[in-house]
């Protein structure tokens, strides 16, 4: 009787342990960060946090406007450095405790002589503080979607 016993609880503690151990390893997917949306998050930029970033250019990729929300939650103003491949070279200057958004509540950054087709990727650093910022790739995209199709240059 003991033995039948011991046996059912070692056979429902291995199916328990079966059915649910993969939970105990595998990532969980609600922890993994990502930017759900078109445009990139920046990782370590500095002070200044820049998020959802990308280019809508025209068809022939020659022009595009910078699209991004800035934010800086320090209290001073602070100034964001932006470089894209192909020498294009911005600043912005962003006041403390403000969200910017370009190309929503401030104009977008104009970017003439950008040469990167939509469907591609440009890459570029940003920078605030003085500190550096990993190189990320900047999504390139048209203005085939309805809110999209404003801010083509």
């Amino acid at each position: 009787m003991k033995s039948r016993l011991i046996a059912s609880l070692a056979v429902g503690a291995a199916v328990v342990l079966s059915t649910t151990g993969c939970n105990m390893i595998a990532p969980q997917a609600t922890t993994i960060e990502y930017a759900a949306a078109e445009g990139i998050n920046v990782p370590d930029s500095g002070p200044v946090e820049v998020r959802n970033a990308f280019i809508v250019a025209t068809e022939d990729g020659a022009q595009g406007n910078f699209i991004a929300a800035l934010i800086n939650d320090t209290d001073s103003a602070q100034t964001l450095n932006i470089e894209l491949d192909g020498g294009i070279s911005e600043t912005v200057r962003i006041p403390a405790y403000t969200t910017i958004s370009l190309g929503a509540d401030a104009e977008p950054l104009l970017i003439d002589g950008l040469d990167a087709l939509p469907g591609t990727a440009i890459e570029g650093y940003f920078e605030s503080g003085g500190t550096g910022s990993p190189l990320v790739d900047v999504p390139v995209l048209d203005g085939a979607l309805d809110y999209l199709a404003p801010l083509v240059p």
